[in-house]
């Protein structure tokens, strides 16, 4: 039937040799995508019996906070369709807020599942590096990058997260450890839960509405039963700096199969082999993969190494201990997941600073390993704003029940982006 023309087509029409259904339906079946394998994490699903309905749009390659910097266009926020949704999975956070989908998988690397909760209203958790297989998973920066889940209640995350989290002798960073059930000790009381409130997440750049709604939520959970500590995070300021080396590096490194030979885009009859390595990765990689593949080259040049690459590796470690330190007298840190709601299209793309500083306390998580969660806090200009949980490695149960028991007395996950229904 794909051989007709469009005259042929319209008289087999009219002599109803077959119909407008079997017509479109052919076409979907020949358009289908099958990919010739499956990542671990969709496997576990398929197994556990999840219907998997299709993909979702997200920044290219991963890199990006907003969603503007997909190949297939802006992703728009469901709260305010002028707004960003967070990135880079936006697209699986407009889904579920636009209520298109109950859950979605997603991927962090320095904030990009729990940024985009944040400014969609919405539960999500980014795992501890190494609980979620990454086979299968396009590798951005393969040190930070990790599987999560996008929903609208911790709940949902642990239901989710229990048929997620596996041990994959395939991916060789992947963490072989049992997988508890995460939704065992969803209802467990927090009194005595000690929780963390790091006085560097409370600083210049934070929208003070933002800071109020935060500061309500530690309110509630004090009305839990839990006690509030003060703690310092004293290297926070040199995560985005540090963040920003590792991973353009790693993703300098990753992206070079991508000739145009082995791998993604190849350029239109190229004169040669140096031709066609230029033309493709020009023309298949956009402004900001090339911006980040850029930065990562000259961070692993010789003489540069030792001066920026190595250097952003030691303020890792620091960063890492700073965490390490702050969980000997608390069990969870809590602050805001970024620094102020949705803001516009165009508003921050002519300034990458700006752009990097909206994942200023989510980026910590990623270079040290461990995982972190975000809730929605309440509105600001009927916009959402994020409460962010960090946890201790492999402590995801005791974050969602932090983040259950919240939700409990709130309702703020039950709030629904306008007009829709």
């Amino acid at each position: 039937m794909h051989q007709f023309t469009i005259a042929e087509l319209v008289k087999g029409l009219r002599n109803k040799d077959f119909s407008s259904t079997e017509v479109t339906q052919h076409y979907l079946d020949r358009i289908a995508f099958i990919a010739p394998y499956n990542a671990t994490i969709v496997e576990n699903y398929l197994n556990s019996g999840v219907v998997m309905l299709g993909k979702t749009n997200m920044d290219e390659f991963a890199m990006g906070s907003s969603n503007e910097t997909s190949w297939y266009g802006p992703v728009k926020n469901p709260w305010a369709i002028d707004c960003v949704p967070g990135g880079s999975s936006g697209g699986s956070a407009a889904a579920v807020a636009a209520h298109l989908a109950p859950a979605a998988t997603a991927s962090d690397t320095g904030g990009s599942i729990r940024q985009p909760a944040a400014l969609c209203g919405l539960t999500g958790i980014k795992p501890t590096y190494g609980r979620v297989s990454r086979w299968g998973m396009i590798a951005f920066a393969s040190s930070l990058d990790q599987a999560g889940i996008l929903s609208r209640t911790a709940e949902d995350a642990a239901i989710l997260l229990n048929d997620m989290a596996s041990y994959d002798a395939k991916d060789s960073t992947c963490v072989e450890r049992d997988v508890p059930d995460y939704t065992a000790d969803l209802n467990k009381p927090l009194t005595g839960l000690r929780i963390g409130v790091p006085k560097e997440y409370f600083g210049e750049g934070l929208n003070s509405q933002t800071a109020a709604h935060v500061e309500s939520a530690i309110k509630v959970y004090e009305s839990l039963g839990a006690t509030i500590h003060s703690v310092s995070l004293p290297h926070t300021h040199l995560a985005v700096p540090a963040y920003y080396v590792i991973a353009p590096a790693e993703c300098s490194a990753n992206l070079s199969r991508f000739d145009g030979v082995r791998y993604g885009h190849r350029c239109e009859n190229p004169k040669d082999l140096n031709d066609l390595y230029m033309r493709s990765r020009s023309e298949g990689f956009g402004a900001e993969v090339k911006r980040r593949i850029l930065v990562g080259t000259y961070a692993l040049s010789a003489g540069y190494y030792d001066a920026y690459y190595s250097k952003a590796q030691k303020i890792r470690r620091l960063i890492k201990q700073d965490f390490v330190d702050a969980f000997q007298s608390v069990d969870v840190i809590l602050g805001p997941t970024s620094p102020s709601p949705a803001f516009q299209f165009g508003s921050k793309t002519k300034d990458p600073v700006a752009m990097y500083l909206e994942d200023i306390y989510t980026i910590a998580t990623n270079l040290a390993g461990l995982p972190g969660l975000s809730i929605p806090c309440g509105l600001v200009d009927n916009k959402p704003v994020g409460l962010q949980l960090i946890g201790n490695f492999f402590a995801e149960g005791q974050l969602l029940n932090a983040a259950h028991m919240f939700q409990q007395v709130t309702n703020f996950h039950q709030q629904t982006a306008p007009g829709i229904e």
